[in-house]
């Protein structure tokens, strides 16, 4: 990977001398709280949370869903629901007291000293305005720009931003831009009026790897440029250690951790701090070792326990953690409000929690054995292609979008086909067809022995008893009018595996129980459940069928880091118990790499890299393979100290115009100038390892 990765003592000599901005703290919160008026009563959502961020310094807040890192958010930006209260504590922003201020005047620093950027830029744009017309906005509210400086502006904040053709790009809109250029596009608002301060929401969490890449070093290197603060919000663990200064943990609306990134990381000084590291998927180290999960949920908001929140769930509690809470000053000068922080810096006890090694108890009926062969294979595809027509509008030219161009593979029995590229490459629509959902335009299917290719409604019905999927969002796929229960029984009733109404029921329970759910969350619907639990209960309606092959589309990429260990654990247990086979479909190399058993790699249609698992992470030899896996960042801040990645340059070309020749050589750091003219077709390097590339042949 000598050509994508370049180490970073090499460049020092090339750096500018240190800038002369300003330092010190540019935003201090001290002892915030937050709760917020229900049904129910008040909902303390944050609690004696304390901060501090100088300018042009990177600080990152991680902690799980409802941890209160959005709602500290927007207490900074004043942007808190009407029926939120912030019932303590002050936020001082260049001297000023944020909460003392008139909305009048908050408005005048939000959006102009103080920026933000939002996690999904679809929806945090205005589809009906065009991009110059958004940069325009806040130009000439903030700035008192006329429209010819604003537009002079608004197309050097593109430029920065690092999109293409900026004038012309003004007078498009947001659905006319991929999603790496909204994102770009919503830095260039956050950007518009030089703020001091930026604070970005999940930036990056819908965004490919390589665009994720391409993103953060644009912020960091701005930041570094400009002076300007962030406040990154994210529980991507791996960009924290590559981007971050400082890292805070939050867990239930307080502080955990709180410190220098590469300390904190390296010598965590908090038990749920080491957990959510334990739990994280690594590029390197022992794959077949099951993930440390952090089992349990986080509290509901309406019952944290006294003391520290993470106790139910610590496998170290001590019943002084039921009154403890304060914050210590640790050994490495980080801080840590874990009653056990001495022993941990000690050595004396680390994160284990005793359900690490476990394997899920599953009950199942024996499946029929018979005494046929089997076949080697549960899927096997040849030359599969699949073609859309798109038309332009009404009366538009028609243009065809080869979204899957000559595809073959096997997927055996009881084995993982991860399959990994970025958005638009064709992962999704291969899925579809492997489930029959699209019909191939050629090529063949074969599900064991049978052609399944073109196979009418009952050849269908009776092959989809075999094979299932599991979605990428859980809520999206499961029935918001259906009780859990219901969704489970449905296809056992539907397809007559059971013979009545209570059976149906005992099966649901049963599986419930299998994907390690309660049975008395049988009576409820699906947003009473959390995004682990809904994806479980997604997992045992696919386990219904008593299926032996399944399609896992971007299947954990929604959860946060503990919950997605748990899940990773739950496929593996299951494909162990019921020798099921996976084709897992993910952008995530570190979580493909934990479950996979082969990898293969497509891009723009074509796939251009297959290995074993192991071969494939240790000798990545097509430049794009090379390039996803250096984009990739780790939760390991000595990795990201030594190495530089160089993110790929540009975003994939438009399957409707496709380049000549290697579809990556328009972004290919080592392209030649045959590359323009032959497509590159799979060549085996070694056995077992196949590549597309005509540098590797």
């Amino acid at each position: 990977m000598e050509q994508v990765v370049q180490r970073r003592d090499e460049q020092q000599e090339a750096k500018t001398p240190a800038d002369s901005r300003p330092t010190g703290s540019l935003l201090t919160v001290n002892n915030l709280g937050v709760e917020f008026k229900t049904e129910d009563g008040l909902v303390k959502v944050l609690t004696g949370l304390s901060l501090e961020v100088e300018r042009g310094e990177i600080l990152a807040i991680v902690g799980e869903s409802g941890s209160g890192k959005s709602v500290t958010a927007l207490s900074i930006m004043g942007l808190l629901a009407s029926n939120a209260n912030v019932c303590t504590g002050t936020v001082h922003f260049d001297g000023i007291d944020l909460l003392k201020l008139e909305e009048p005047e908050m408005r005048k620093l939000r959006g102009g000293r103080i920026g933000m950027i939002f996690q999904d830029p679809m929806t945090a744009l205005n589809p009906v305005m065009t991009i110059g017309e958004q940069l325009f906005e806040s130009l000439q509210i903030h700035l008192k720009l006329d429209d010819t400086a604003a537009e002079a502006r608004a197309v050097e904040l593109l430029a920065l931003v690092g999109i293409p053709d900026p004038k012309s790009r003004l007078s498009q809109y947001p659905h006319q831009f991929s999603g790496g250029m909204r994102q770009r596009v919503m830095i260039a608002i956050g950007l518009a009026c030089d703020p001091q301060l930026l604070i970005a929401d999940e930036p990056t969490t819908a965004l490919d790897v390589t665009i994720q890449a391409q993103i953060l070093e644009l912020m960091k290197d701005l930041c570094k440029r400009l002076g300007v603060a962030l406040i990154i919000i994210t529980h991507n663990l791996g960009v924290v250690a590559r981007y971050a200064d400082r890292v805070m943990i939050m867990y239930a609306g307080r502080l955990m951790e709180q410190g220098r990134a590469d300390l904190v990381f390296a010598n965590p000084r908090h038990l749920y701090t080491a957990g959510l590291l334990a739990s994280v998927p690594r590029l390197a180290g022992d794959a077949t070792m099951r993930l440390a999960a952090i089992e349990g949920l986080p509290p509901n908001p309406k019952n944290v326990p006294a003391g520290c929140a993470f106790a139910p769930r610590c496998p170290h509690v001590l019943p002084a953690c039921s009154t403890a809470g304060a914050q210590h000053l640790t050994d490495l000068g980080t801080i840590s409000t874990c009653v056990r922080v001495a022993e941990i810096a000690e050595g004396k006890i680390s994160w284990a929690p005793t359900s690490a090694g476990s394997v899920v108890s599953v009950n199942t009926p024996a499946r029929t054995v018979t005494n046929a062969p089997q076949p080697e294979h549960v899927i096997r595809v040849e030359n599969l292609e699949k073609t859309y027509t798109i038309k332009a509008g009404w009366m538009g030219k028609r243009s065809q979008l080869r979204a899957v161009r000559d595809v073959s593979f096997a997927i055996g029995r009881q084995e993982t086909l991860g399959l990994v590229g970025e958005s638009g490459c064709g992962k999704s629509t291969l899925g579809k067809l492997l489930l029959r959902l699209e019909e191939p335009t050629a090529g063949r299917i074969f599900f064991g022995d049978q052609d399944i290719s073109h196979v009418g409604d009952r050849g269908l019905r009776a092959f989809r008893r075999h094979t299932q999927v599991v979605f990428q969002d859980p809520y999206a796929s499961l029935n918001p009018h259906q009780r859990i229960g219901e969704i489970v029984a449905e296809p056992v009733r539907v397809h007559g595996i059971a013979k009545n109404g209570r059976e149906a029921n005992e099966t649901a329970e049963r599986l419930l129980l299998q994907v390690g759910l309660r049975t008395d969350l049988m009576t409820r619907y699906p947003h009473q459940l959390s995004g682990g639990q809904r994806q479980r209960v997604g997992i045992a309606r696919a386990l219904a069928m008593e299926p032996s092959f399944i399609v896992c589309d971007e299947a954990v990429s929604a959860l946060d880091v503990s919950i997605q260990a748990q899940v990773v654990n739950l496929l593996s247990d299951l494909q162990k118990t019921l020798k099921l086979s996976y084709l897992f479909i993910g952008h995530d190399l570190a979580v493909v790499r934990q479950i996979a058993t082969r990898v293969m790699v497509m891009y723009l249609g074509r796939v251009v890299e297959v290995a074993d698992r192991d071969e494939f992470y240790n000798n990545p030899q097509h430049p794009y393979a090379q390039l996803l896996m250096a984009a990739a960042p780790s939760p390991d801040p000595e990795r990201e100290k030594k190495y530089l990645t160089v993110p790929i340059r540009g975003e994939p070309p438009s399957p409707l115009r496709p380049p000549s020749g290697c579809a990556f050589r328009t972004r290919c750091p080592v392209v030649m100038p045959e590359c323009a003219d032959i497509v590159p077709q799979l060549v085996e390097t070694k056995p077992g390892h196949m590549v597309a590339c005509l540098r590797c042949v």
